[in-house]
């Protein structure tokens, strides 16, 4: 009998530790994120982000819509300026008005970011180059680049 309920215990114990064990930092919610791009323009960032949805979910979205995925993908992103352009149940895309601040003649930069879960892979693209991030969660150190100088007369 004491075997049978150490075993019990062992199965319940595991039961307890397999969800913790499998917590996925790239998760957040029922959203899984792959990958997000950021389109530099100006002061203006394009945000596109890549993203898994459970299977579970799909139904409530076509009943309830999409108000909901669009409250934690602003969460996961961390820019309370985000505005939606486009979103689905795999992609979206936002702008982001005054990510960017202007020195003024077309110069710009672009700080430093915290986002809420792990960025499997995060590109930050500017006029001039592209930076490449791996599993992480921020943005670090910033970018300045060049925009459109304006033209004097």
């Amino acid at each position: 009998m004491n075997l049978h309920a150490i075993a019990l215990f062992l199965l319940l114990l595991g039961g307890l530790v397999a969800p913790v064990l499998a917590v996925n930092d790239q998760r957040y919610s029922y959203i899984t994120v792959e990958d997000i791009t950021i389109q530099l323009d100006n002061g203006t960032a394009i945000v596109n982000v890549n993203y898994s949805v459970d299977e579970g979910t799909r139904f409530i979205f076509f009943l309830l819509g999409k108000q909901d995925l669009k409250n934690k993908l602003v969460t996961i992103l961390n820019y309370d300026d985000a505005q939606v352009r486009r979103i689905n149940l795999s992609n979206a895309e936002f702008v982001i008005p005054s990510a960017a601040h202007s020195y003024g003649s077309g110069i710009y930069w672009f700080p430093s970011h915290h986002f809420n879960v792990v960025i499997p892979r995060l590109s930050v693209q500017t006029p001039q180059i592209t930076r490449t991030f791996i599993d992480t969660d921020q943005f670090p150190d910033g970018i300045g680049f060049f925009g459109d100088a304006p033209v004097v007369q």
